[in-house]
């Protein structure tokens, strides 16, 4: 059985935290995000149409936590 690979395709002006926010619920995912695409781990803010690999993360549930670190 093969992995599949998520793939997320940036809008014009997408920025790292954007996109981890879109992807996997919150902003605190944007180190995952940007170790997966560590060759474009320079670029601020994107164009259009560049694909990037959205790793599978463990997305934990944080609901005992104080509302600011949810």
């Amino acid at each position: 059985m093969m992995n599949t690979v998520d793939i997320y395709t940036t809008k014009l002006g997408d920025t790292w935290d954007l996109i981890a926010y879109r992807v996997y619920g919150s902003e605190k995912y944007m180190k995952e995000l940007v170790e997966a695409n560590i060759e474009l781990a320079s670029t601020v803010f994107f164009k259009s149409g560049v694909e990037l690999i959205c790793p599978d993360i463990p997305i934990l549930n944080d609901s005992n936590a104080p509302p600011w670190k949810r």
